[in-house]
């Protein structure tokens, strides 16, 4: 009779996530339009566009506990993390009411973001 033989079981490749195209970036000044901090305001700190997460500032604020390092103190530290980008509005730079964004390409390939409310274009901030 033949010894019973599992096979192994083949190992699951994670698949690289899929880039997403933000309606903002960094240095943007944008609202919170749900959540715990709905209706506060603030810059763009970080994007990460494979996660589709922005981080702003003096938003969704946590506490860490933090080891001390040669550099750094030990101690509790509060800091921004990141939100989902579709909790967050650009600011309309007529009005500064949120806006919806809309692109549009120019004749020479250059794309600029416009704002649907006033139809200004938002510039970018580098």
């Amino acid at each position: 009779m033949k010894p019973l033989v599992y096979k192994k079981a083949r190992r699951v490749r994670s698949k690289t996530p899929v880039r997403q195209r933000l309606h903002v970036t960094k240095g943007d000044t944008v609202q919170v339009i749900s959540g715990d901090d709905k209706g506060k305001r603030g810059t763009v700190l970080r994007v990460d566009p494979k996660k589709g997460r922005v981080t702003v500032q003096g938003v969704n604020m946590i506490k860490r506990h933090q080891r001390q390092t040669q550099t750094a103190e030990a101690g509790i530290i509060t800091r921004e993390a990141p939100i989902h980008h579709s909790k967050v509005m650009l600011l309309d730079p007529k009005s500064g009411e949120p806006t919806r964004v809309r692109r549009r390409q120019d004749a020479d390939g250059t794309v600029e973001r416009l704002a649907v409310k006033s139809g200004q274009s938002i510039p970018r901030s580098r």
